[in-house]
C-alpha cells in the first residue's frame, strides 16, 4: 500500500512542478490594496485605499513578524510544521479516526496544504472534494521539496484571510492593533491565530479559541503562570474586533504622517493599488512639525485659559529647489474636522500681505524704507461708505518710517501706501505671486492692504519664498518625480526684495508693537511676518531663512473666532520652533546686498526716529527726512521732490458712473496729488490740464489717462480711469476740456 502511494506521488509530483509557482513568483505577484506615499528617504508617510474588494497591506518578511505570532500560528494550525514534509500523516490519521466516530477534532490540513489552496487561484469555496484534497496534498509535497520552511510560513502569513475583508498579517495588525506585525504580543498573536480558523465567527467563539491558543503556548514553554492568560479576554477580543469595521481610506492617526498631502497626490497622480509614490517630504521634519503644532494647540487650550482654537497647519519649502519638506494639513487631536487640509483651505491673509505691498511701492519709487508715513486716523470714501482702518492695538503712533510701519505691522500706514499703489495694481502683483485671488483689486478696495483677500497657506508661503529668492516667483513641488514645468516670474526687483527682507529681519523695527523680547527673533537670520484676520478667525506666521521658507496657520477649520489669540501668540511660537529645528546644525545667513542698493546715514527732523544707516534703491537715497517735504533737499533738489510726487486721486483703474439725476454741468471728478511742493502739471489724455494740486474736471464718458509731469515734461506718475454714462447735449458739456480749479 505504501509502495503504491509512493509510486502515485512520484508520478504526480513532476506535473505539480509545472503548476506550482516559486516563492519569488508569489511574492512578486502580491499587490497591496493601498498605494503608499513615501518620504524623500523612502519612509512610508501615508496609505490610501484603492482596491475595495480586500484590504491588503505590504508584504511582510518573516523576520519582521513577532516570535509570538509565529509560535501562535504553529500551535494553532500545524503543531508538527517543522517536522513533516508537507503532509502530517499522523494528524490525518487522527482526523480520519475522529470523523469515523463523529468526535470533534481539528482538521488534518497543514500550513503547507493551506498555502497551496491560497496560491491556487481556481480553488473552490467551502468543503473540498476528495480529488481537491488529493491535489492539495500533492501541491503541499511539492512546495516542501522546492520551498524552505521559512518561505512557506512567510507566504502563508501574507496570503491567509482574516476577518471580513482583511487579507494578510500586515493589514490585520494595522487594523486591529494599530501596530506593525513585529510588535504583536502573545494576546494579540493568539487573537490573530484564532481568526485563521474562524474569520467571521462571533467574538465569544473567537475569544474561546484565543484562550485555547494562549494556554497551548504557555504549556509549550512549560511555564506555570500565576495569572490566567484568559482573564478579561472576552472584553479585549470584543473591543479589538470592533476595529475591523471599514477603516477610512485616509488615516488621520499616528500611523499616517501626511494624509492630507496623500489626498492631494491621489487627486493629481491617481496612483494604482500597490504603487509607492516618493514625495519631497522629510519624514523627521514632518513628524516634528506635526508634534509641534499639537503641542501649540494643547498650550493654547490649557484649562486655566482656554483660547477656543482647535486647528493648525504648517508648510516648509526649500528656497532653492522649491521642494516641500513638510506639509501638515491638520494637527489632529483637538480638531472637529481633521480631514480638512488647512494648507490648501482659503483663509483671510491679515497683515501677511503687507511685505508685498511695500515691495511694490519701493519698486514704483513711491516710498523708501526711510519715508515717513502718518499713522493717524484716516477716513477713506468708498462705494460702500467710509473705510476707517484701525491698528491692532487701536492706538496711533504718529509719523513713522516705512521700516517701522512694516516691522511693527501698523495698519494705517499700509492703507496710505495702498492708496499710492492702488488696489487694482496690488491685486495684480498678488496674482503674479501665485495668490488665488478670486476678484479684481477694486472688489477688495483699500482693505486689501490689511489682508481682506482669501489666500492659502501653501501659496502664501511660496510668495514669501519669492522674496527669499530676490523677487522671483517659482512654483513649489511635492513629488520627487513630478516637477512643475512653469517658468519663473520676476515680480519684484532684487533691490526691493532685499530691503523688505532686511526690514522683516529687523527686531528693532518690531518694537513699537512686539517689544524687544519677541518670539519672532531667532538665533540666526530669519525674516518673518505675522498676521491676524478679522475677528481673530485666523492667525499666521510666515517667513524664511537663507535655506527654508516656513508658514504656520492657527485657527478653526469651521471659521469660529479664537479668544485672544494673535499671530505672535498663536502661530509664531510654532514657527519659531520649526525654524530653530531647521537651523539646529547650521546657521542661517542674511542675504548679500544686490548692486542696486546703497546704505546712507539718515537723520529725522525733530528726532521723530533715531538716526540710522538705511538701505535705499540706488538713486532714491536721502540723508535728512522732514515732515514738510518728507525728503531731503539734497544735490538733486527739485528732482528728488519730483520723484516723491504721486497722483493721490483718482486711483488707477477707478470707474466713475455718471448720476442721471444730477445735472451734467454740476458733476465733477477731482484730481489730487500728494507731493513735496515741486512745480508739477497735469496732463489729461495727452493735453495740458493746469498746475494746481487739486483740480476739478467735468467728466466725459470713456477711458482716460491722467499724467503728472515735471517742468521738463517727464512723466512722474500716471493712472488710467473710466467714466461710464452719457451726458445730455448741452452747451456747457460739449467737450471734455471744461475745467474748474482751486
Amino acid at each position: 500500500m505504501k509502495r503504491a502511494a509512493a509510486f502515485v506521488i512520484a508520478c504526480v509530483l513532476p506535473a505539480a512542478a509545472h503548476a506550482s509557482p516559486s516563492f519569488d513568483d508569489v511574492r512578486a505577484a502580491w499587490r497591496s490594496s493601498d498605494w503608499v506615499l513615501l518620504s524623500r528617504e523612502g519612509e512610508p508617510l501615508a496609505r490610501t485605499r484603492i482596491d475595495k474588494h480586500a484590504r491588503r497591506g505590504d508584504w511582510v518578511a518573516l523576520a519582521d513578524v513577532s516570535p509570538a505570532l509565529r509560535e501562535a500560528i504553529v500551535v494553532s494550525e500545524d503543531k508538527r510544521f517543522y517536522e513533516h514534509a508537507g503532509v502530517d500523516w499522523r494528524g490525518a490519521a487522527a482526523a480520519a479516526w475522529g470523523n469515523l466516530w463523529n468526535t470533534r477534532t481539528r482538521g488534518a490540513s497543514t500550513v503547507t496544504m493551506q498555502l497551496t489552496g491560497l496560491i491556487d487561484a481556481d480553488k473552490s469555496a467551502g468543503r473540498r472534494s476528495i480529488g481537491e484534497k488529493a491535489g492539495q496534498t500533492i501541491g503541499a509535497l511539492w512546495l516542501e521539496r522546492t520551498w524552505r520552511k521559512d518561505q512557506i510560513l512567510e507566504a502563508y502569513l501574507n496570503l491567509v484571510p482574516f476577518r471580513g475583508e482583511i487579507v494578510g498579517l500586515s493589514a490585520l495588525s494595522q487594523t486591529l492593533f494599530g501596530k506593525a506585525p513585529s510588535g504583536l504580543d502573545e494576546r494579540e498573536a493568539a487573537l490573530a491565530a484564532a481568526l485563521v480558523r474562524a474569520p467571521n465567527a462571533p467574538y465569544a467563539k473567537v475569544a474561546a479559541r484565543s484562550c485555547v491558543i494562549l494556554r497551548d503556548m504557555q504549556a509549550l514553554h512549560g511555564v506555570a503562570r500565576s495569572v490566567d492568560p484568559c482573564v478579561n479576554l472576552d472584553s479585549y477580543v470584543q473591543l479589538a474586533l470592533t476595529r475591523t469595521a471599514a477603516a477610512p481610506a485616509y488615516a488621520y492617526g499616528d500611523d499616517a504622517l501626511a494624509p492630507h498631502l496623500a489626498r492631494r497626490v491621489a487627486g493629481e497622480v491617481h496612483p494604482a493599488a500597490g504603487a509607492r509614490v516618493r514625495s519631497t517630504l522629510d519624514a523627521r521634519l514632518q513628524r516634528f512639525a506635526r508634534d509641534t503644532l499639537a503641542r501649540t494647540l494643547a498650550e493654547l487650550n490649557a484649562r486655566a485659559h482656554p483660547r477656543n482654537v482647535h486647528d493648525a497647519a504648517a508648510i516648509v519649502i526649500d528656497n532653492r529647489s522649491g521642494d516641500v519638506l513638510a506639509w501638515v494639513g491638520s494637527a489632529g487631536g483637538l480638531s472637529n474636522a481633521p480631514e480638512v487640509d488647512a494648507v490648501l483651505a482659503p483663509r483671510q491673509a491679515g497683515s501677511t500681505l503687507k511685505p508685498f505691498l511695500y515691495a511694490q511701492a519701493l519698486d514704483e519709487k513711491r516710498v523708501t524704507a526711510a519715508t515717513l508715513l502718518d499713522d493717524a486716523p484716516l477716513d477713506l470714501a468708498t462705494g460702500g461708505g467710509l473705510y476707517i482702518p484701525q491698528n491692532y492695538d487701536h492706538d496711533f503712533k504718529g509719523w513713522v518710517s516705512v521700516r517701522t510701519a512694516l516691522g511693527s505691522s501698523l495698519n494705517v500706514p499700509a492703507v496710505r501706501t495702498l492708496v499710492m499703489v492702488t488696489p487694482h495694481r496690488f491685486a495684480k502683483t498678488l496674482v503674479a505671486l501665485g495668490m488665488p485671488l478670486s476678484q479684481a483689486g477694486d472688489y477688495y478696495g483699500f482693505s486689501l492692504a490689511l489682508g481682506s483677500a482669501d489666500v492659502t497657506l501653501a501659496t502664501l508661503a511660496n510668495a514669501y519664498r519669492a522674496l527669499a529668492n530676490g523677487g522671483i516667483a517659482r512654483p513649489f513641488s511635492d513629488l520627487a518625480d513630478h516637477r512643475p514645468t512653469s517658468a519663473a516670474t520676476r515680480v519684484f526687483s532684487p533691490e526691493a526684495s532685499f530691503i523688505v527682507t532686511d526690514i522683516l529681519a529687523d527686531n528693532n523695527a518690531r518694537t513699537r508693537t512686539f517689544g524687544f523680547d519677541s518670539v519672532l527673533a531667532t538665533r540666526t537670520f530669519s525674516a518673518v511676518k505675522t498676521g491676524t484676520s478679522k475677528d481673530m478667525r485666523d492667525n499666521w506666521a510666515v517667513g524664511f531663512t537663507s535655506r527654508y521658507t516656513v508658514g504656520v496657520w492657527v485657527g478653526n477649520a469651521d471659521g469660529a473666532p479664537m479668544w485672544d489669540v494673535s499671530g505672535v501668540t498663536g502661530a509664531a511660537p510654532a514657527w519659531n520652533a520649526i525654524v530653530n529645528y531647521l537651523n539646529r546644525r547650521s546657521d542661517s545667513r542674511p542675504p548679500q546686498a544686490p548692486p542696486g542698493v546703497v546704505t546712507t546715514r539718515v537723520a529725522y527732523q525733530s528726532d521723530i526716529e533715531p538716526a540710522r544707516d538705511e538701505w535705499f534703491v540706488r538713486g532714491t537715497q536721502m540723508s535728512a527726512i522732514g515732515l514738510t517735504a518728507n525728503a531731503s533737499q539734497t544735490a538733486r533738489g527739485a528732482n528728488a521732490d519730483a520723484r516723491a510726487a504721486r497722483i493721490g486721486a483718482p486711483t488707477d483703474g477707478t470707474i466713475f458712473a455718471l448720476d442721471p439725476d444730477i445735472p451734467p454741468a454740476r458733476q465733477r471728478v477731482w484730481f489730487e496729488r500728494a507731493d513735496s511742493g515741486a512745480r508739477l502739471a497735469w496732463r489729461l489724455d495727452g493735453k495740458p490740464f493746469g498746475h494746481d494740486a487739486r483740480a476739478a474736471w467735468l467728466p466725459w464718458p470713456g477711458r482716460h489717462v491722467l499724467e503728472l509731469v515735471d517742468a521738463k515734461g517727464a512723466v512722474v506718475d500716471t493712472v488710467g480711469f473710466e467714466v461710464r454714462g452719457a451726458f445730455a447735449k448741452t452747451e456747457t458739456a460739449r467737450h471734455p476740456s471744461g475745467v474748474s480749479q482751486r
